[in-house]
C-alpha cells in the first residue's frame, strides 16, 4: 500500500537509525545527547549510519545545550561541524540560531543555509520560543529554509496542533511544516488529520541493557541525575512500525 505520510524518526545513534529503518521510517534526524534536546552527532556516527542504512540522514548542528544564542567560538564550531557533516554524506542540516531576545539571527541562519547549498535545510524547534512565529517563519522562507520542525509553541505537539495548523496555512506551501515532540500511537492520527501536515517527527525508545558495569554499582559516570550505568535508551523499532501502519 502506498504511503500517504512521511515518518521521520529522531535518533541518537547508529543503532537507533537501524532500528528506525527496520520499523519503517522514511527519514532520520541524527543527533547526540538527546537528553538535552539533541546536539551535533560525531562524524563516525554519520559515516556508519550512511554505510549501514539507506535512509536519508538529517544531521543536527547544535554545539551545546541550553538555548540557541551562541558565542563566536561556538558558532565557528557549528560551521566547522556543518562542513564536516556535509563532506561525509549528510543529506541535510538541522539547525537554529537566535539572538539573545529570541528573535531570529538572520546573518548566521543565512550563512549556514549557504553552506548547505542544495542539501535540505531544516530549522529546528528554536521557532517554538519565538515571540512572533509568523515573522520568523517569513524570514526563514525568504532565506530558503526547506522545513521547520515545531511543536506549535507547546511542550507537547498535541497541545500545539492549532498553531501547527496555522503555521501550515500561513506557509501556504512555501516551507514544509514538520510536527514533532510527543507524537505517539494515541495522537498521530489526530495530529495528521487536524494539522493537514504530510509528515511527522517521532522519538520512541525502549531500555537496552549493558551489564559491563555490574561489578560496582556505586560508580556513576554522569551528572547529578545519576542515570543507571547498566542500561541505555534505543529506538523502539516495533513501536515505530506501529506508527508507520497508521501513516
Amino acid at each position: 500500500m502506498e504511503k500517504k505520510y512521511l515518518l521521520e524518526v529522531c535518533c541518537g545513534s547508529v543503532a537507533d537509525v537501524l532500528a528506525a529503518e527496520k520499523g519503517g521510517a522514511d527519514r532520520v534526524e541524527l543527533n547526540s545527547c538527546l537528553f538535552h534536546g539533541g546536539l551535533t552527532p560525531s562524524i563516525g556516527e554519520l559515516i556508519t549510519a550512511k554505510r549501514l542504512s539507506r535512509l536519508p540522514v538529517m544531521t543536527m548542528v547544535r554545539p551545546r545545550q541550553g538555548g540557541f544564542c551562541y558565542t563566536d567560538a561556538e558558532y565557528k564550531t557549528a560551521l566547522a561541524d556543518a562542513e564536516a557533516l556535509l563532506q561525509n554524506g549528510a543529506d541535510g542540516l538541522v539547525f537554529g540560531f537566535l539572538n539573545a531576545d529570541g528573535t531570529l539571527d538572520e546573518a548566521r541562519t543565512k550563512e549556514l543555509a549557504r553552506l548547505a547549498g542544495t542539501k535540505t535545510k531544516v530549522f529546528h524547534r528554536a521557532i517554538d520560543v519565538a515571540a512572533d512565529w509568523k515573522r520568523m517563519l517569513s524570514q526563514l522562507i525568504d532565506i530558503g529554509i526547506d522545513r521547520v520542525l515545531t511543536s506549535g509553541l507547546a511542550p507537547d505537539v498535541f497541545y500545539g496542533i492549532e498553531t501547527v495548523r496555522e503555521m501550515r496555512e500561513f506557509a501556504a506551501g512555501r516551507i514544509q511544516i514538520l510536527p514533532g515532540a510527543g507524537v505517539n500511537l494515541q495522537n498521530v492520527d489526530r495530529i495528521i488529520e487536524y494539522t493537514g501536515c504530510t509528515q511527522v517527527h517521532v522519538a520512541r525508545f525502549r531500555r537496552a541493557v549493558d551489564t559491563s558495569t555490574a561489578n560496582n554499582r556505586d560508580i556513576f559516570y554522569g551528572g547529578a541525575l545519576y542515570p543507571p550505568e547498566d542500561s541505555y535508551d534505543i529506538i523502539d523499532g516495533d513501536y515505530i512500525g506501529q506508527i508507520r501502519s497508521h501513516l
